[in-house]
């Protein structure tokens, strides 16, 4: 006889993707996150205006459906920026100082450079009267379609000299006929605001192309097919290769900061885009300082290009620029940076350190000292980037921190002083960092910290720039105790250079003064008191 038991429910079978307990824990918490963050909208909507739910349930919706991209210039990965005109927010037009024989051609006006009236309203809204020396040269002579290798010093409008010409040139209706190749992201933009005002009479549509934004973003305008093009190199050749930024429609290829560009960094980018354009075009490079090295490396580019050569009495910085440098340990660099910007209360600075780890001790040091201090870098994302460039432009922030990405284009009008935390191991990018002050025609402030064996890159500066920069003191400042640490590795350097030299060492000990002499030892000769005067050191001579 059998006997039935009652059979145990069998459990449910777990399908797949059946969370378990734990996901239905986290469930649980994002469910009571949107119930608490729903109630908060509510008690917004009751006290503010009805329409900022609906705002923002928009703007949620619209995070899912951004599109992806991958990583740009910087090694940074890409974030979600803003449009291009939310990237570039121009400070509020101050009155320009006026104009200065050293810089403008005063018995030159635009109309008389050949633009046509579209521009000529434009530069006139901008409130432009006069041409700098490097425009009233540059302008005529591209609108003939000669090939230009320019040089002239920083902030003498370099960027309008070729921008102008573009737009005279190039059709409303050709698409790709002018493509603009800058080093940095922050160049691309401002290269691109600069474009913009310019066209704001004409039909143009000028794109900026850089690393750290989505590419989908660039991607749908780049479809629409713009006219003139500005980009880092490396965004261009992506862009290229999916088809979206062709190079055969290119009438006019322009280089900015062709030194840079065509560095070693950049040389085999520019070779990659510049070499594949095998129809007729006109290229012109621009740049402070242009070695020989980098004008044989242009001319590879060019056909029979003509040189101008705007820098006056061979000086490569504006005379506006009052430098100095001072003479300071580099343990006493953060103390003597914090006594200049306390005493001195400069307006807006821009200090230049050599490394990005330098540019966010340096500015973490000056907010524990209670000075609004902000770092500026190729590790921060483009998002970060665009942020801290918006508020140093609105005037928001009285202390930049940057590399040397900010030494190439940035043009900021009010910034009076520029300080070389780190002098630079190459003489030319000290020409383009004092150039960030100073610009068109006013006045400025450059301090340079020298270490005590730095003496001869100075010299090599004075001989670049054709400037003598004379020291400063401060008989305040108080230099501070040699660190132990310090002490400490120059002892052992000192300990192992005695060792290395008693090992190595071929010179004589002379004898001990009281030792006692025996003559037994010499008999009818000389006792030797001292080393000799003239001695082989090693060196035996060989027959021949």
């Amino acid at each position: 006889m059998t006997h039935s038991h009652p059979r145990r429910p069998r459990a449910p079978e777990r399908r797949k993707g059946y969370p378990g307990r734990g996901a239905g824990i986290a469930s649980a918490r994002r469910r009571a996150k949107r119930l608490l963050r729903d109630t908060i909208c509510v008690q917004d909507t009751m006290t503010s205006d009805p329409s900022a739910t609906k705002k923002r349930s928009r703007r949620r919706r619209s995070r899912g459906r951004r599109g992806g991209g991958g990583r740009g210039e910087g090694g940074a990965p890409d974030s979600p920026a803003p449009p291009e005109d939310a990237a570039f927010k121009a400070p509020p037009r101050r009155p320009r100082p006026a104009p200065s024989a050293d810089i403008f051609e005063l018995e030159v006006d635009f109309k008389g450079l050949g633009l046509g009236q579209p521009l000529l309203d434009a530069l006139a809204k901008l409130e432009f009267t006069h041409p700098t020396k490097v425009q009233a040269k540059l302008i005529p002579l591209a609108l003939t379609g000669r090939d230009i290798l320019g040089q002239s010093k920083t902030g003498t409008g370099k960027t309008a000299a070729f921008c102008l010409p573009v737009l005279q040139m190039v059709r409303e209706n050709e698409a790709f006929s002018a493509l603009i190749l800058v080093p940095t992201r922050e160049l691309a933009i401002q290269v691109a605001h600069e474009m913009r005002e310019l066209s704001r009479f004409t039909y143009h549509h000028s794109l900026p192309v850089y690393g750290g934004q989505r590419i989908r973003i660039q991607a749908e305008k780049l479809r629409k097919q713009p006219q003139i093009v500005i980009g880092t190199p490396g965004r261009v050749m992506d862009m290229h290769s999916r088809g979206l930024l062709p190079y055969d429609t290119v009438r006019v290829a322009i280089l900015d900061e062709v030194d840079r560009m065509l560095d070693i960094g950049f040389r085999d980018d520019i070779r990659r885009i510049l070499g594949v354009m095998k129809q007729p075009h006109q290229t012109i490079f621009v740049s402070a300082t242009i070695s020989e090295e980098i004008e044989r490396l242009a001319r590879q580019f060019m056909t029979d290009p003509e040189r101008l050569d705007i820098t006056t009495s061979r000086s490569l910085t504006v005379d506006q620029v009052n430098q100095k440098h001072f003479i300071v340990e580099p343990w006493d660099k953060n103390h003597l940076l914090l006594h200049l910007l306390t005493h001195e209360a400069p307006a807006l600075t821009l200090v230049f350190c050599r490394m990005k780890q330098t540019c966010d001790a340096l500015t973490s040091y000056l907010k524990r000292k209670g000075i609004d201090a902000h770092a500026l870098h190729a590790d921060l994302h483009q998002g970060k980037r665009n942020q801290v460039m918006n508020k140093l432009r609105q005037g928001q922030l009285s202390v930049l921190v940057a590399s040397d990405l900010a030494s190439r284009g940035l043009d900021v009008d009010d910034i009076t002083h520029v300080i070389n935390y780190d002098l630079p191991e190459d003489p030319d990018i000290y020409v383009h960092r004092i150039g960030r002050t100073a610009r068109t025609g006013r006045d400025g402030i450059a301090w340079a910290f020298v270490t005590p064996d730095q003496g001869e890159l100075l010299t090599a500066i004075e001989m670049l720039t054709n400037v003598e920069i004379p020291r400063a003191e401060y008989p305040d400042f108080k230099p501070g105790p040699k660190p132990v640490e310090v002490v400490q590795r120059e002892q052992r350097a000192a300990e192992r250079e005695t060792e290395i030299r008693a090992k190595y060492s071929r010179d004589l000990k002379p004898p001990p003064a009281e030792a006692v002499v025996n003559e037994q030892k010499f008999p009818g000769g000389i006792v030797p008191v001292a080393v000799p005067a003239k001695r082989l050191r090693g060196k035996v001579p060989r027959r021949r």
